[in-house]
């Protein structure tokens, strides 16, 4: 063992000078990536109007950030975009996991771009509770609308507040709007909360489901299925044929026995095969069904003009939460007061009540 270099160190250990580590990120990549030219606001808007993707991305990623400095560009953005919106077809797509949503994204998006259309994916996927990670992983699952001229897909992770991302899905879809996207799929993380959040940005929301799934759904199915304007059986080339019509059966006497819709729609149950494509051509008809009845009957805009009006006082009340608990002087007390709840020695009514009388007084 080599000795050690330090004389005034008694330890009987000695520790070898150690090898450098490389850089876990290229230092060429790290200079270039920070040195990246900014984007003036009108350059963003020229660009995503022109349909430039990378700067669509761009302009995503601000939507994305936390950085006060980000999101003031990112209204900027959107408000310059907002007369250029409005005229795609927005879509939610939601069901259980293992239903194959992404092979029928990739095989309903597939047919779409056929008929001359362009498609923008929005997917939002959800992020572990502890490390924040998010695996992102649906553009390698839609390899085929990953190589297309005329489609878009953006994975956006949760970050773990399904709220928040549902607002910037919301604003990432007007970006999409603006770039001349006509049709707009937005992909839930699966059966759960996020499927209020995107019910309320969409036109026509789609409720994926297996034939022979069993009662474990019933818990479930029935707050979603009141929010589906059609229900399709995939995966039918797995099903025996006995399963998938009995399945059919069953959702479509379900449908009936909720109330009628405001929309004077019927909501359909049918049955696909995203892998074969059977059954794919019939759902997008379908959805056109209900858009050209919608629109002729005037619920179209109207719905929009409710989503519009949740969304203005969705954004006021995330506000004021932010601000209320950012106040320095609630800051100041708010460890305190919570403890005081936990010790039973003030009820939760009070402390709420303590706290808002303090943020108040701010403002008298």
């Amino acid at each position: 063992m080599p000795k050690n270099p330090d004389k005034n160190n008694d330890s009987s250990l000695s520790v070898n000078k150690g090898v450098e580590q490389n850089h876990s990120i290229n230092p060429d990549s790290r200079k270039q990536f920070s040195q990246r030219q900014a984007l003036s606001i009108d350059e963003y808007v020229e660009g995503i109007k022109a349909g430039d993707r990378t700067i669509l991305s761009r302009a995503i990623t601000l939507i994305e950030s936390s950085l006060p400095e980000h999101q003031e560009q990112a209204q900027k953005i959107i408000e310059r975009c907002l007369p250029d919106t409005g005229n795609a077809i927005r879509i939610g797509i939601t069901g259980v996991p293992g239903v194959g949503k992404s092979t029928f994204i990739e095989s309903l998006g597939n047919h779409i771009i056929e008929q001359g259309q362009k498609l923008a994916v929005l997917a939002i996927d959800p992020s572990s509770t502890r490390s924040k990670g998010s695996i992102l992983g649906d553009k390698t699952r839609m390899e085929t609308l990953s190589n297309s001229d005329q489609a878009y897909i953006r994975p956006s992770p949760t970050g773990g507040s399904l709220g928040g991302v549902a607002r910037k899905t919301r604003e990432a879809m007007y970006l999409c709007e603006a770039a001349g996207y006509d049709t707009i799929f937005i992909e839930t993380v699966g059966v759960g909360q996020s499927e209020t959040a995107v019910h309320s940005m969409v036109d026509f929301f789609l409720l994926l489901m297996l034939a022979g799934a069993g009662d474990e759904l019933q818990g479930i199915k029935r707050g979603i299925m009141e929010m589906a304007d059609a229900i399709a059986i995939n995966k039918t080339d797995e099903a025996p044929q006995q399963a998938v019509q009995q399945a059919l059966r069953e959702y479509k006497n379900a449908l009936h026995l909720y109330p009628e819709t405001e929309s004077g729609w019927t909501p359909q149950v049918t049955s696909c095969s995203a892998l074969t494509n059977q059954g794919i051509a019939d759902i997008w008809q379908l959805i056109l069904d209900y858009i050209e009845l919608t629109k002729k009957n005037g619920y179209f805009q109207t719905r929009r003009n409710q989503q519009a009006r949740h969304w203005m006082h969705d954004t006021i009340e995330r506000q004021l939460s932010s601000h209320f608990f950012e106040h320095p002087a609630i800051k100041k007390r708010q460890s305190e007061i919570e403890q005081k709840v936990l010790a039973g020695e003030l009820s939760s009514f009070r402390a709420a009540q303590q706290l808002l009388e303090l943020y108040f007084k701010h403002f008298r």
